[in-house]
């Protein structure tokens, strides 16, 4: 099974907005991206300050996969800093990249969703970070939201982490007010995957096998991270995945409908401590409260992940 479904449809044009490079799902997040046929994309951009480190991290993996087509954007949030990825990207420099490196990666969004917009009637922003970029698009440019759809890995609304029945203050929505100034805007749509469902996803057992018995080149790339990340002396030493979050705000962006997954029509504000609650005062969005098939997301994943990378036309 591959997740989601291959559509004969032309692919929709995105742009994946991360902060790559602190916990290692957005690493999943792009790699899963790369392999998706349902998607054109059309732009990376960085968020949460580290720009630099972050730009280098995307451009590496991009370039791996044969996609210098992609521009890098280097997003809000100040450039310098590191993680625990730094080892992989320790010898590369954002001019070894052979695409284009844009050093205002907010205007490069501003950019990009106006041509696309233009040409295609909207376009859609997956965004897996702290929303400082957006933030400051918005500050830019406030109608550029009418002309987008918005899929977000945020927030925590039924329930908190690891299915507590507790709501608590999910990390990307500590920044209250890039979260405050991109929940209100006025998107064509506007979707998220909250922890109460993204926080429980986790590959284990044979599922994580079959990625580590893997001969595809970017598996052997995402589970190298993934050793870096976790301060491991060997890939053998890797028993399961870390928590998977941002993959699935890639499967809630692909066109058509989300078998695996039960969203509801939900108004959700951001308060002054970073909930995100019911609020019949906030905006209208499609939130993923609850899994109607947990582990067949996990094997569709699987075989999202080993499926090859799309090249551009």
């Amino acid at each position: 099974m591959v997740c989601p479904q291959v559509s004969k449809a032309a692919p929709i044009p995105v742009i994946f907005d991360t902060d790559i490079g602190d916990d290692i799902d957005d690493t999943w997040a792009l790699i899963t991206l790369l392999k998706s046929p349902q998607f054109d994309i059309q732009l990376v951009t960085t968020t949460f300050g580290k720009a630099e480190y972050r730009a280098r991290l995307a451009a590496k993996i991009c370039q791996a996969a044969g996609r210098t087509d992609i521009p890098i954007g280097l997003g809000a949030g100040g450039k310098e800093g590191s993680g625990p990825q730094a080892e992989w990207v320790k010898d590369y420099k954002l001019s070894d990249y052979p695409g284009k490196i844009i050093e205002d990666g907010p205007g490069a969004i501003i950019e990009t969703v106006n041509r696309v917009a233009a040409r295609d009637g909207s376009m859609t922003i997956i965004a897996v970070g702290p929303l400082n970029t957006l933030e400051a698009v918005l500050k830019r440019e406030p109608a550029l939201a009418t002309k987008a759809h918005f899929v977000g890995m945020h927030g925590s609304v039924r329930k908190g982490y690891n299915n507590s029945p507790k709501p608590c203050v999910e990390w990307n929505v500590k920044y209250v007010s890039g979260a405050k100034a991109v929940f209100s805007a006025p998107w064509r749509s506007a979707a998220i995957t909250p922890l109460d469902t993204c926080g429980l996803v986790r590959l284990r057992g044979e599922n994580f096998k079959a990625l580590k018995d893997s001969s595809d080149p970017m598996v052997k790339i995402l589970l190298e991270n993934y050793r870096i990340w976790a301060k491991k002396a060997s890939i053998d030493e890797l028993k399961e995945s870390s928590v998977l979050f941002d993959t699935v705000a890639v499967y809630l962006a692909t066109p058509g409908p989300k078998p695996l997954l039960e969203l509801e029509t939900l108004n959700i504000a951001v308060t002054d401590e970073g909930m995100t609650v019911i609020n019949q005062a906030g905006k209208t969005m499609s939130v993923a409260t609850n899994w109607k098939d947990l582990e067949g997301y996990h094997r569709a994943l699987v075989g999202w992940l080993n499926q090859p990378v799309v090249k551009k036309p």
